[in-house]
């Protein structure tokens, strides 16, 4: 597309985001990129020259709306990238890793949401959100990350009935294990040893992103599943 449009992404430091926020930013549309803090508002403000930096803590979602009282009037875009995994048999979690990955994965989500409707109606945008395979079958040791991300399918699915007649589009995109820092962190805790090779890359699943932000006003994918291709690994 020839305009250039404005999009607001979370988790651009790295992975799927990184690869989301590279591609927006090489055909030279706006960024407003959410990051953790002023460190990484600094390194992002590098890689992504003319990008808007915004320092706000996802795992504090009261402090979000503070954070983000400087909103661009429209957005083309609101793109939910980041997350956090922290795995643990329901007999061995605490409650301290079970909020961490409920107010990231999925409260944050919702209030950020909340905060740029109002833009998002504005420009009848998209709310993207990158779910997980996790998002549809909990298996042993990720029960807090799926409930997580089930709990975000549901936001979703909700979100997009409520906000049809106001022309704002909602996907959600369903990756499998991909290859990122958060998968090599992953296999850490499952004790496995990880190959990059062996996962569907951060690439595809943001090229996967970029055909749902690309679709013309007239067309929307509500949920589109990304797996690795069979025979690698």
């Amino acid at each position: 597309m020839n305009t250039a449009r404005t999009h607001l992404v979370t988790g651009a430091g790295s992975g799927i985001g990184a690869a989301v926020a590279t591609e927006l930013h090489a055909r030279g549309d706006e960024l407003w990129l959410l990051v953790r803090s002023e460190e990484r508002a600094t390194e992002l403000t590098e890689r992504f020259p003319r990008a808007r930096t915004v320092v706000a803590d996802l795992a504090r979602p009261d402090t979000l709306e503070a954070a983000l009282s400087d909103l661009p009037e429209r957005l083309d875009s609101l793109l939910h990238v980041a997350g956090a995994v922290d795995l643990a048999p329901v007999a061995e979690q605490r409650v301290e890793q079970v909020r961490h990955q409920l107010d990231v994965n999925l409260i944050a989500p919702m209030e950020l949401t909340r905060i740029c409707l109002p833009a998002l109606r504005a420009a009848r945008g998209l709310v993207l959100l990158v779910n997980s395979t996790s998002g549809r079958v909990a298996n042993p040791a990720w029960t807090a990350y799926a409930a997580s991300k089930f709990g975000a399918r549901a936001f979703a699915d909700g979100l997009r009935a409520e906000e049809q007649s106001h022309g704002v589009r909602v996907s959600s995109v369903f990756p499998s294990r991909t290859a990122t820092p958060m998968q090599a962190k992953v296999h850490e805790q499952e004790g496995s040893a990880y190959d990059p090779d062996a996962f569907v890359s951060a690439a595809s699943v943001a090229a996967t992103i970029l055909h749902v932000v690309d679709l013309p006003e007239d067309a929307t994918i509500p949920e589109v599943t990304v797996r690795t291709a069979p025979g690698r690994g």
